[in-house]
């Protein structure tokens, strides 16, 4: 076994592979770029080396600067985790030719897989079920159409070397194809420094099942069981569960044979994962095919690790020192059921537009970092930490186990609960939305799951008005009280020797302008209404939780203020209600009209109109990229561009004006 190992990825990765190195008493070596300098898995490892610039171009991905880190520390392997480096087999072979272990499969069998066109042709020598399409290497635009035509519509296009959603649209007519195969092509260059896509036949009602492979130097294989991926936004998943619900034993098993004769014709070392689409027909029978093989731990694989009891960290760790699988395929089992949801920085209602910021306030639910632990967290942040947009929008993945599906989605629901963040857009409620949806609850899976249940999971406000007052209206009360002085006069409860005394609140919750006013009684304490809510209102506090009586109600509520903004979670839902100074606020006019902004901090891809040209509402004005994906800019109304602020390649900060408007009389 190794006695020190570099690690050459960063975040909840790099964290989740320092800690089984520390378990098994392996020393770790951290990489970090400007950006990191203290982030957690810095900390994480024993130590630490310094290789460049934020953007991963200039660090992550500078592979003789990891190399130099490598030998200056004495490590002996590299483990190279999931995306950046993981899968690009010049690497892997420079790592063979410095005298360092590459903590994954050949170099050769990277490359047999890295492009999907022709791991295709190779898994249909091998036999392997493929879907109909185009895999091969010309890539004239004309001719690729003519291939969507002959293929049949809807098709998808995809990046041959790449993943993970990335150079990836369906295209339903081929009036849409030209714009879809530019797109394609761009954020292919852009993500995996190859433009070459293929074209295929999109499969109605697809389920996304992956099988976990492993194989070891002594010529070994063995199929960990699959994993549901089917919950996705933007091609890129959301929700991963094992096993997969519905697939019947020998399906299960035809799959994972299927898996293993993919890694037997490549020779495969390591873990790996297959991927299939699995059509589901009428009948209810199940077909799968091919789609592709990521030669690396994939991000979902704490859910096989629930399943099995099994480290899969340290598989990798024993099988790259040489050391044979410790299992045979007999001898595994599948015990209970696992759900890993992705929690990223991203605005779920707002097309899930990627968001940075800080983590003002980061709180967990209580967890286990042991892999079939009820409730665990794989993150690479702290409280404080911010999210970049040099790097993956992923803030933590939340994975549970139960004995079954409906434990593990209760279980699911209630971590969600307990999951605490502000400072940033995240798709956490979304997640819980998700989680209680009707197709999802009784596992009606496929990947149109979150369009067709769009209606019960977009801008749903879960906490109502009275509540979400009440609870501000509490804390103002509470933050009033511990700053007053010791004498009498000071305090500001409301207390009069007769009477009554009656204070008003501005609010601005779910974008509207809202009052609620509070009532000192003289002898029956606190009386708040709320629009058509109105009750007595009593709380205790303990720190950031209240326990909340109002208008029928008791609810214990966490309440987190930053500046002006009351952060309400609640077992039901969270919500974020505004104070209004009611001076400041009193003649507030109309927004500004006729700007286009950056929605986020990025760089600019292209500009498609110049000044003076007329638009539609809704035609495409400029493409930018952030987060490693392509975000478009589209006219808001009819008009005139008046002018162009930036260029093709532009940096620009959130908020910044693009371009200027005139709309049309």
């Amino acid at each position: 076994m190794f006695t020190k190992i570099l690690i050459a990825n960063r975040g909840e990765i790099a964290c989740r592979v320092a800690a089984t190195a520390r378990r098994m008493a392996v020393r770790t070596v951290a990489v970090y770029s400007d950006a990191d300098v203290n982030a957690k898995h810095v900390a994480a490892c024993d130590e630490a080396v310094h290789i460049g610039g934020n953007a991963p171009a200039d660090s992550y991905l500078r592979w003789e600067r990891i190399l130099e880190a490598a030998r200056a520390t004495g490590a002996q392997a590299i483990h190279p985790g999931y995306g950046f480096l993981s899968e690009n087999e010049e690497f892997a072979q420079a790592c063979a030719d410095a005298g360092l272990v590459f903590i994954g499969p050949p170099p050769s069998a990277i490359q047999a897989m890295g492009l999907k066109a022709e791991s295709k042709q190779l898994m249909e020598k091998a036999g392997v079920p493929l879907v109909p399409g185009y895999h091969g290497s010309r890539q004239e635009p004309q001719f690729l159409q003519g291939e969507a035509e002959r293929i049949g519509y809807p098709v998808l296009i995809k990046a041959s070397a790449g993943g993970g959603g990335k150079g990836m649209r369906a295209v339903d007519k081929a009036a849409d194809f030209d714009a879809a195969l530019a797109s394609c092509k761009r954020e292919a260059a852009n993500s995996f420094g190859d433009d070459a896509v293929l074209i295929e036949k999109y499969v109605q009602r697809p389920r996304h099942i992956e099988i976990q492979v492993f194989g070891d130097t002594q010529g070994h294989y063995v199929w960990l069981f699959e994993r549901d991926c089917s919950v996705q936004r933007r091609h890129q998943k959301v929700l991963e569960e094992a096993p997969a619900p519905g697939l019947s034993p020998a399906l299960r098993r035809q799959m994972g044979e299927a898996a293993v004769a993919a890694a037997r014709a490549v020779s495969y070392v390591g873990a790996g994962t297959v991927e299939f689409i699995v059509e589901q027909k009428p009948s209810g029978e199940m077909a799968f095919f091919f789609m592709e093989m990521n030669t690396r731990l994939q991000v979902e694989h704490p859910v096989t690790e629930a399943i099995t009891g099994l480290d899969l960290v340290e598989w990798q760790l024993r099988v790259a020192s040489g050391e044979p699988l410790p299992l045979t395929q007999d001898q595994l089992r599948i015990d209970g059921h696992a759900i890993e949801a992705r929690i990223c920085a991203e605005n779920p209602d707002n097309n899930f537009l990627p968001a940075t910021g800080t983590l003002q306030v980061y709180r967990k639910p209580a967890c286990s970092s042991f892999t079939r632990a009820p409730v665990r967290v794989d993150d690479g942040v702290r409280e404080g930490d911010a999210i970049s947009p040099f790097y993956d929008s992923m803030i933590a993945k939340l994975i549970v186990h139960g004995a079954t599906r409906e434990e593990a989605l209760a279980r699911l629901d209630a971590a969600l609960a307990q999951t605490q963040i502000v400072g940033l857009a995240t798709n956490v409620q979304f997640l819980r939305h998700v989680v209680r949806s009707d197709s999802f609850a009784q596992a009606q899976l496929d990947t149109a799951l979150i369009p067709r249940e769009a209606a019960a999971l977009f801008h749903q406000q879960t906490v109502s008005l009275p509540l979400a007052a009440a609870a501000a209206v509490a804390r103002t009360l509470l933050n009033e009280r511990s700053g007053a002085g010791r004498d009498p006069f000071s305090a500001r409860d409301g207390w009069r020797s007769h009477g009554e005394a009656v204070r008003r609140f501005e609010f601005e919750y779910g974008g509207e302008r809202v009052s609620a006013h509070l009532t000192y009684r003289h002898d029956s304490g606190l009386h708040l209404a709320v629009g058509e809510a109105a009750g007595e209102l009593v709380f205790e506090a303990e720190g950031a939780q209240i326990d909340l009586r109002y208008a029928g109600l008791r609810e214990r509520v966490t309440v987190h203020t930053q500046g002006e903004t009351d952060h309400v979670f609640a077992g039901r839902g969270a919500t974020a209600i505004v104070s209004l100074d009611l001076l400041a606020h009193a003649g507030e006019g109309e927004a500004e009209g006729g700007r286009l902004t950056a929605p986020m901090p990025g760089k600019v891809v292209s500009i498609a109109v110049k000044a003076g040209d007329l638009v539609s509402k809704g035609q495409a004005l400029a493409v930018m990229e952030a987060m490693k994906m392509e975000h478009t800019i589209a006219a808001p109304a009819d008009g005139t561009v008046a002018e162009v602020l930036y260029a093709p390649g532009d940096q620009v900060a959130e908020g910044a004006e693009l371009l200027r408007l005139s709309e049309l009389a």
